[in-house]
């Protein structure tokens, strides 16, 4: 365990605001974990768990502890010749986990390569890109509670995955810490997911995909579309893609017929908040030390010196401009903290 006082976050945060905290602290066990809840410190003070800082926004400094998982490991627990379950580390590093699986011949979340953070977040957020979701091979989640320091396993069905969404993200926020993920791959029968936007696009001409070709589309396309955070500081797509009732979109298109869409059900649809954006004419836009990306409208950036409130402002006024022209309300997808 590692313990840190006064503590920059600059390096725990993908959009590279300098922030502090009191303590910052990295456990490497459950039972450390169980320690540490139990300790005078986390008893007297207010605490935020994270893991690679890639869906934060820091607005203040952090008045009290910041807590990090070093859990480690990538382990077999069930098996058959076609499936396999693997229990995950919550300090595992995301994408290493998704290269691992590939170099097995294990499929199910080939998709979301390249996705940055750690596999405890996986299940928070339920983590989604390229018509793909964690929900979709996830069987269980092993948390500590925070309140009693008692384990707990979640079953997939607990934990309630919705778009961008969880049961932790919800009834269950900062009351467990997940410490370990159980993911259900196939070993055979494997197919490629190529249906969904530009992936579709890029294997269009090549049906007959391997598992490491999909990723290695997966990592080109997000090359060539999200900016590198170690060169311009952001969290990814700031946004989520607003889901709207069809009679909503139907009225919506008489007037922008041009208007995409992902049908959800007879009832709703999901628009591409990238495409409400640019269409507002903020694509490439920038505001002093902050930016919407040239190539990628669900980006906000910091350039160099923003501050948390210079990201929260440029939001509020993409969200106030969405509003006014199509009468819909972005969410961001981020999680702010304000300290």
């Amino acid at each position: 365990m590692k313990t840190f006082e006064n503590y920059s976050l600059l390096n725990n945060n993908t959009f590279g605001i300098d922030v502090k905290a009191n303590y910052f602290i990295e456990y490497d066990s459950v039972e450390e974990l169980q320690q540490l809840l139990r300790s005078d410190l986390l008893m007297e003070s207010k605490f935020l768990h994270i893991g690679g800082g890639s869906n934060l926004l820091f607005i203040n400094n952090y008045e009290g502890v910041i807590l990090h998982s070093n859990i480690k490991g990538i382990d077999a627990i069930e098996g058959s010749r076609s499936v396999v379950v693997l229990k995950v580390g919550a300090g595992e590093k995301w994408d290493g986990f998704v290269e691992y699986c590939v170099s097995k011949h294990y499929g199910g979340v080939e998709n979301l390569s390249g996705i940055p953070g750690e596999v405890g977040a996986t299940p928070v957020q339920n983590i989604g890109a390229y018509g793909a979701e964690a929900a979709n091979s996830i069987v269980a989640v092993e948390c500590v509670n925070v309140k009693t320091g008692e384990e707990h396993v979640f079953t997939a069905k607990e934990c309630r995955f919705g778009y961008r969404d969880s049961i932790f993200k919800r009834e269950y926020k900062g009351k467990y810490i997940v410490t370990y993920v159980h993911f259900k791959l196939c070993k055979t029968g494997w197919t490629p997911n190529v249906n969904y936007g530009s992936l579709k696009e890029e294997f269009a001409k090549y049906p007959d995909a391997s598992m490491s070709d999909v990723r290695s589309a997966v990592l080109a396309i997000r090359g060539r579309k999200l900016p590198e955070p170690k060169v311009l500081g952001n969290a990814g797509s700031f946004f989520m893609n607003p889901v709207i009732s069809v009679e909503h979109y139907n009225k919506l298109k008489e007037s922008f017929p041009d208007i995409p869409c992902y049908v959800l059900s007879d009832k709703e649809v999901k628009v591409p908040a990238g495409w409400l954006i640019e269409q507002c004419g903020w694509k490439g836009k920038s505001v002093g030390n902050v930016a919407v990306h040239g190539s990628q409208a669900l980006v906000l950036i910091n350039k160099g010196g923003a501050n948390g409130l210079d990201i929260i402002n440029l939001s509020d006024s993409i969200r106030a401009s969405i509003r006014e022209k199509f009468n819909i309300d972005l969410t961001p997808e981020v999680n702010i903290i304000f300290g």
